[in-house]
């Protein structure tokens, strides 16, 4: 048995989360969920429905996030990030109602989740203060990412290649070309410097939206940084297999909490 209950963490239609408690006596850790799309309004956090009625008779809370995306207005640069960054913050709000433990908070993304994610990381550190991002004020234990796009520039690059109009671009404001400056601030891949987040990366290799090369590449460069980080390439697996709580995947993903 659970609590299920739907609660606004701003004033705008998408800013609001699905919080599930487990019935139990004690202060439960909490996964906040963030679902992909390639951050466009079609999509929103159901997808993530079937993990967070896994995890909450697990023992954890689940936070199952929507926020503002491409196609609504202040969705993508800069609304996007800052609504992850206040989804999480409500959680304070939270704590003492449905007794959350905000000492032991995981993140968990999918696809272009897993970039929020993973960029989440890398607001962490207090000296993290350029202006245009609220402060994340809830410590992250650990950051997963589920077939997660760890780079937006080589994103971009390869829906260019394919001859798409990549929604990194739309999503971004512009090319990498155009706005370097803000794929720096936004692409994990260059944020990594500022990681001191445990982080998980789990990928498939059958992925065909999100090639598992981009785990693999982020996954060499964070290692080279050493910085704490573990990869799970998954040989009979595609994108949207890597949240299916019934697969072999998700299996492997429980065994990283």
């Amino acid at each position: 048995m659970s609590h299920k209950v739907k609660i606004s963490y701003g004033e705008h239609h998408s800013q609001f989360g699905v919080l599930r408690v487990p019935d139990n006596k004690e202060h439960s850790p909490v996964v906040v969920m963030i679902h992909g799309g390639f951050w466009q309004s079609k999509y929103n956090l159901e997808e993530n429905n079937p993990i967070a009625e896994d995890l909450t008779p697990r023992g954890y809370a689940t936070w199952n996030i929507e926020y503002r995306r491409v196609g609504e207005e202040g969705g993508g640069w800069t609304g996007t990030f800052n609504d992850v960054i206040d989804s999480i913050n409500y959680l304070v709000n939270l704590k003492q109602t449905y007794r959350l433990d905000l000492s032991r908070v995981i993140v968990i993304g999918h696809s272009a989740g897993g970039h929020l994610a993973l960029w989440l990381a890398s607001r962490t550190l207090k000296e993290v203060s350029d202006g245009l991002f609220n402060e994340l004020v809830v410590p992250i234990q650990k950051v997963v990412s589920l077939a997660g796009v760890t780079d937006l520039k080589k994103m971009w690059e390869i829906h260019e290649q394919k001859g798409m109009k990549s929604p990194v671009s739309d999503f971004i404001g512009g090319t990498p070309n155009e706005l370097p400056e803000r794929y720096k601030l936004a692409s994990p891949m260059e944020l990594l410097p500022n990681m001191k987040v445990e982080q998980v990366l789990v990928h498939g290799e059958l992925d065909r939206h999100v090639p598992v090369v981009l785990s693999k590449e982020y996954y060499t460069k964070t290692l080279e940084q050493k910085k704490r980080v573990r990869l799970f390439v998954l040989s009979d697996i595609e994108h949207f297999k890597i949240i299916d709580p019934t697969s072999i995947a998700w299996e492997t993903i429980i065994d990283t909490f």
